[in-house]
């Protein structure tokens, strides 16, 4: 009784880290899009969001070191394409489209790329109303394809379907990595800050920074927008609003971003929501929603569950921003669900190879 009392004086807190998380969400959105029309370059956005994080995670480099040596190479890979791959599409896409479509597009595919991954490994059942959920999505995602026009490009559309992809990649990653949620952070930001300065000092993309063109208060707005805001707040918000709330709640964030960015985009960038960006946008969110709330098992079966298979149950897990959430392990972060069990209960690729009693998972999960 007294965890569900502690978990009830949360609650408020958890609302309010994750109405900060839907906020730095779409800033990254409208930053992003916004960038043409400021001083700096894609490549000067990208050092700006990738090397201020490192700055400020500096004091954890030598312990991520000795962690990402343990770390298996393909897990990496998979992080790595969530760095600067994933921010260059994302960039490029949102030059050629809308705030609202760059909003929308990325994280409302996620879902959708993360359960296709899944079911090409086969290990991923598949609800009736998780099917529903993606055929909303698939729908919205079509809908866009009739907004072609009035500066919208089908190849902008078709970056921004690449970035959700790249997500998408990412987020098994995130499943499989031995990694705190920091010290994840701090490895993709160190590789892509590296990756940005070769093609800014090579001259591969042009840097305004590197020019001296760049203006003050630009590189001021990205830094604390991109490198803190997404780089590291929307993240520790997000955890934190998952902890708090459950992931069933706090995933409704992916849902209300979209929303927020297009309603924003309107006094911001002159855009207009006409009833084809609207229907899409309600096809998307609805479908992102539904996707979120259902698990790809029933409550009533978790009872017959052994833990590897709630472990296992994690591919169909949803990562919009910078945090993830293992499905149907409900309020659980890769770190947490390591903190949880008993010692030696985990391993880096997230298996359980102990037997460990559910109780174990309900306690944390009350907590």
């Amino acid at each position: 009784m007294g965890m569900r009392q502690e978990s009830g004086t949360r609650a408020p807190a958890g609302w309010a880290a994750l109405g900060m998380t839907v906020v730095l969400w779409s800033s990254f959105a409208l930053s992003t899009r916004g960038i043409g029309g400021s001083s700096l370059t894609i490549v000067d956005a990208a050092i700006l969001r990738f090397v201020t994080p490192v700055v400020l995670l500096a004091p954890l480099l030598p312990s991520t070191i000795q962690a990402v040596r343990r770390e298996r190479p393909q897990v990496l890979a998979l992080l790595l394409v969530g760095g600067l791959p994933h921010f260059l599409v994302f960039a490029f896409g949102a030059h050629l489209t809308s705030a609202a479509l760059t909003g929308m597009l990325v994280p409302g595919t996620v879902p959708l790329f993360v359960t296709l991954l899944a079911m090409a490994r086969g290990r991923t059942p598949m609800p009736p109303r998780r099917l529903a959920a993606l055929g909303l999505i698939g729908a919205g995602v079509g809908m866009s394809g009739f907004l072609v026009g009035g500066g919208v490009s089908l190849g902008g559309v078709g970056l921004l379907l690449v970035g959700g992809f790249a997500w998408a990649v990412f987020t098994t990653g995130l499943q499989r990595t031995s990694l705190t949620l920091l010290q994840m952070v701090l490895t993709v930001c160190t590789v892509s800050s590296v990756a940005v300065l070769v093609l800014m000092i090579s001259g591969a993309m042009p840097s305004h920074l590197l020019a001296g063109a760049a203006e003050p208060g630009d590189v001021l707005a990205l830094t604390a927008l991109q490198g803190i805001g997404t780089g590291l707040m929307s993240t520790l918000c997000y955890a934190f609003s998952v902890k708090a709330l459950g992931s069933s709640r706090a995933s409704v964030g992916g849902a209300v971003s979209p929303v927020l960015t297009a309603v924003v985009a309107v006094p911001v960038f002159g855009e207009q929501i006409g009833v084809g960006l609207a229907v899409a946008l309600a096809l998307i969110v609805t479908g992102v929603a539904t996707f979120n709330r259902v698990g790809p098992y029933s409550v009533d079966d978790a009872s017959r569950l052994e833990p590897e298979a709630i472990v296992r149950g994690g591919d169909a897990l949803l990562v919009v921003g910078d945090a993830h959430d293992r499905g149907p392990a409900r309020g659980f972060l890769g770190q947490d669900l390591a903190g949880a069990l008993p010692a030696g209960g985990v391993e880096p690729g997230g298996r359980l190879v102990q037997e460990q009693d559910l109780r174990t998972l309900d306690d944390a999960l009350s907590q």
